[in-house]
């Protein structure tokens, strides 16, 4: 329960202000929201399933460093962290792509978040997570978590158009990802 717990609240943070929500808003605009949101979580499901696999098989085979694992993980939410602050938009080629797909919704959107999502800052922190925590529940919670902050993008979208207020989302995610890799690196160090 606390792997998933975890690993929801992280990746729902990591979520927040990433161009997936745009994707989700831009595909919103075609598709009907039903449609866009099965997409995204069949997607989500799969790459953080292959996610979870890669944490996992880290955590297992380097189990005697664990501390050192725990500071590797700080780092990289540091760095993700940073990442966040930088920012992830969505180009104009992405967007054309979006609005232009043909066929069935779901396989279109869904195809484009599995795309998306390689190499993602939230496959990265799931994988991160999965080194520590237990596969179901983070593979369940990261999934739930992308999916989470994916359709509220969908739902302010269609509430408030562009008028979401975006560094506060991204200082918060950031803020976020700064607090759990500091935890993280204590753990690690053997700070109380």
């Amino acid at each position: 329960m606390y792997a998933f717990l975890l690993s929801t609240a992280v990746i729902f943070v990591a979520e927040l202000g990433d161009k997936s929500q745009l994707m989700a808003m831009t595909f919103a605009t075609r598709y009907r929201a039903r449609d866009v949101i099965l997409g995204i979580t069949a997607a989500t499901a799969i790459v953080h399933l292959a996610s979870v696999g890669i944490g996992v098989a880290i955590g297992s085979s380097f189990a005697d460093y664990q501390d050192w694992i725990s500071i590797v993980a700080g780092v990289a939410f540091l760095i993700f962290a940073a990442w966040t602050l930088r920012g992830d938009e969505l180009t104009e080629d992405e967007a054309q792509k979006a609005k232009n797909s043909k066929g069935m919704a779901i396989l279109a959107v869904g195809v484009a978040f599995f795309l998306a999502e390689l190499g993602d800052k939230t496959m990265l922190a799931t994988i991160t997570l999965a080194t520590q925590e237990g596969w179901f529940g983070t593979w369940l919670g990261s999934t739930v978590g992308m999916v989470a902050a994916d359709a509220l993008a969908i739902a302010a979208g269609v509430l408030l158009g562009r008028q979401l207020p975006e560094k506060v989302i991204k200082y918060g995610a950031a803020a976020a990802f700064l607090i759990f890799g500091l935890l993280l690196i204590a753990q690690g160090v053997g700070w109380p």
